[in-house]
């Protein structure tokens, strides 16, 4: 399987943290800001609007050459083009979403390392792991992870991983160090005044991080 380019920034589109502001211009911004890979993640909508939505960033991501991961529901990434499909623990069964993706991009959400080697020796393209720290975005049922777990994770699988929960822009250097691929940034991206000025300060801390 080719290398999956993961970039450093992992964005995620979520309408319930955009403080009000409509989700088509909150991801015109992320995009303009050089997000790579967008997830959208929707826990309110109805399906319906959930797979307008999915349709019209499909349609945005594609003109920034953006990929484009849909957050649970594999139908909807199935009908609207999504390049790909991330998974919970609670969701579909990694092996069903393989046979019904194809070889679509999945990425499956974990907690612990045992749950990453179960991931990757399922197929998965790539592991979420996290809540990394306290988060007010999601309840995982999990506490937080922290970095030294972050550390053991990186150290039994190699697929990429994208830590989440709880980063910021003052803490992110600190998942990158341990081992992470990628960071995703939810509200600290989301409810910024300058979303994109937000995303460059957040990948000059990668630089900096790597020329120390």
């Amino acid at each position: 399987m080719p290398p999956l380019g993961l970039p450093p920034l992992y964005a995620i589109l979520d309408p319930d943290q955009t403080a009000g502001r409509a989700p088509d211009a909150i991801l015109e911004e992320l995009l303009r800001g050089g997000a790579q890979w967008l997830q959208l993640r929707v826990k309110s909508l109805a399906a319906s609007d959930f797979f307008a939505l999915a349709r019209r960033a499909r349609t945005q991501t594609l003109s920034y050459g953006c990929k484009l991961i849909i957050n649970d529901r594999l139908d909807i990434a199935l009908a609207c083009g999504a390049d790909g499909v991330h998974l919970g623990q609670e969701d579909l069964p990694l092996a069903v979403g393989r046979k019904l993706a194809g070889n679509k991009i999945i990425g499956i959400s974990t907690h612990d390392p045992a749950q990453a080697r179960e991931a990757e020796q399922g197929g998965a393209d790539y592991v979420g792991f996290g809540p990394m720290f306290g988060t007010s975005t999601k309840n995982t049922g999990y506490a937080a992870r922290g970095v030294d777990m972050l550390r053991q994770t990186r150290a039994v699988v190699k697929v990429p991983i994208v830590a989440i929960g709880g980063i910021t822009e003052q803490n992110v250097q600190q998942v990158w160090q341990a081992g992470a691929d990628s960071a995703a940034i939810i509200s600290d991206i989301l409810r910024a005044d300058d979303i994109p000025g937000k995303i460059a300060r957040i990948l000059r801390h990668q630089q900096t991080g790597r020329q120390q």
